[in-house]
């Protein structure tokens, strides 16, 4: 099916089921294009145009850097892993966020687990009992996702029953954040709003951030110099129930590998080093560290965001290393170049993976228990105790997006950056690390697309009504964490992911409220 079938698909509704019925396998590799944001973006650029449009340039000019290597697609059946992603979405939302089973299963995870799929696959069946949930498959296959504790929901091997690793209970050492004040707890000054915040358009902003219902905006928080002026949360959500991040969680990754850098321990510019690149000759050997960092390391895999994405293909590497109930570590990295690192900016989940992996190499080189890090080393010290990374059934963290948290720890994330890196006096980031995440990444800009940074995307295109200098983690379904330096902002927006295209607009009305609201400074 190529990228202009499937543009006419998804304007017609009646296409869906004769597609299902005629070809349940294209049916399921088209329903994971549909699903997400960024499958909108796609359906924007497949359609119709000129013979040479900004589309075809920034596929031709990748296509003249390819390297001649092979491809080597996930093994077994797409359907399976659909199953597999649904299951630790459904876990996630019983066991962690506390929605109800129902309610899940309509309206939230469709990244890993796309909606229209979820009429081929069996009801989620909730074992309460062992806090698992299993997924079953038209041919009596099941697959299976069990609550860890600390380590959240974890995505079984395929016909396997239990995990590769040890559990660990995680426990933060900061005191109740109902006894502490903000940010290192929740207890909120009692003073007046600031004069400078128009107060009828920040009401208005948080208004519009909630309509209309179908947006199904679950949190929305607003910072000013460091303070809590605006919050609201949907029925059954409050300020510290922990909602689906998905890809904000690269932007955790990429704070964590800070806190690493700030330590000393690696540099940007060396060569990364993976344990599997150092046989002689291998010339991954040659990316960097900071190649990862900006999504530009040239591996091949298969991505919905690619831009020469065909739905009719395999299925996606990029999904796989959620969904695959593997060692995600060693799969990305054993895939080969397509391009040479710094030259094709894509968004692709190999990169943040393998800087998970090279934070885990450094937390037990140094003798360090890897399952705490993040707590010890960087929730501990910004008051974040509600965020949970999920892992892989190694215990490999897939921070690339399986991670939960409540809308005021990004809050605290968010201001982390803001101020630079410094947190209560004590600098927890490089100086000008929040610089480099929030500059445009060098082959980015190469295929004229200065959006992303360093596991940050970047208002460079004016995407969104901010100033182009703003910057923010993103996730599927219309998770953001909007940092806006000249107007002194973090502006947090979760929900659940059905209302994604709704919330999208309801984002952008906020936003310009908000900037209208507040005084730009130099």
């Amino acid at each position: 099916m190529r990228r202009r079938e499937f543009l006419s698909l998804g304007s017609k509704a009646a296409a869906w089921p004769q597609l299902r019925a005629s070809s349940p396998s294209r049916y399921v590799d088209v329903c994971l294009v549909k699903a997400g944001l960024l499958g909108t973006f796609l359906l924007t650029l497949a359609t119709p145009a000129a013979p040479q449009t900004p589309l075809d340039e920034l596929i031709a000019r990748a296509k003249s850097l390819e390297l001649n290597t092979p491809y080597v697609p996930p093994p077994g059946d797409p359907l399976a892993y659909h199953a597999a992603g649904y299951a630790k979405v459904m876990c996630s939302a019983v066991f962690i966020t506390g929605l109800e089973p129902d309610f899940a299963a309509e309206n939230v995870g469709f990244f890993t687990a796309p909606y229209e799929v979820r009429a081929i696959l069996g009801k989620p069946v909730i074992d309460r009992a062992n806090q698992a949930v299993h997924v079953t498959l038209p041919n009596g296959i099941t697959r299976t996702a069990k609550y860890l504790g600390s380590q959240g929901c974890v995505t079984l091997p395929f016909g396997e029953r239990a995990v590769h690793f040890t559990p660990v209970a995680v426990k933060s050492q900061l005191p109740d954040s109902a006894t502490e004040p903000w940010p290192m707890g929740d207890v909120l000054p009692k003073e007046a709003l600031p004069a400078e915040i128009d107060a009828a358009k920040l009401n208005a902003a948080v208004e519009a951030a909630f309509e209309p219902p179908e947006s199904l905006t679950a949190a929305f928080i607003v910072t000013w110099k460091g303070r809590i002026i605006a919050e609201r949360y949907a029925s059954g959500v409050d300020m510290r129930t922990p909602l689906e991040g998905w890809s904000m969680g690269k932007s955790v990754t990429a704070t964590l590998f800070g806190v690493l850098l700030e330590k000393g321990v690696y540099k940007l510019i060396q060569p990364a080093p993976i344990p599997e690149w150092q046989t002689p000759g291998d010339p991954r050997a040659k990316i960097r560290i900071e190649d990862l960092l900006h999504m530009s390391s040239g591996l091949r895999i298969r991505a919905p965001q690619d831009p020469d994405y065909d739905p009719s293909g395999p299925y996606p590497d990029h999904v796989f290393l959620y969904t695959g109930g593997m060692d995600s570590f060693h799969y990305a990295a054993t895939r080969p170049q397509q391009w040479p690192a710094n030259t094709v900016g894509r968004y692709r989940n190999t990169d943040p993976v393998l800087i998970n992996y090279l934070i885990r190499l450094a937390v037990e080189k140094g003798g360090e228990e890897y399952l705490s890090f993040p707590q010890r080393a960087l929730f501990d010290k910004i008051g974040i105790r509600t965020m949970r990374i999920e892992t892989d059934p190694f215990g490999n963290f897939l921070g690339q997006g399986y991670e939960l948290g409540c809308g005021r720890d990004w809050a605290r994330l968010g201001n982390l950056y803001l101020q630079d890196g410094v947190w209560n006096g004590e600098r927890i980031l490089p100086a000008g690390y929040a610089k480099f995440v929030s500059t445009a990444a060098p082959a980015w800009v190469a295929d004229k697309r200065p959006v992303y940074g360093a596991f940050f995307w970047i208002n460079g295109a004016g995407q969104y009504p901010v100033p182009r200098e703003s910057y923010y983690m993103a996730g599927a379904g219309g998770q953001i964490t909007m940092i806006v330096p000249s107007h002194d902002l973090v502006v947090v927006r979760m929900g659940h992911y059905k209302g994604e295209i709704h919330g999208a607009a309801a984002l952008h009305k906020a936003l310009t409220l908000l900037i209208e609201a507040t005084q730009r400074h130099n």
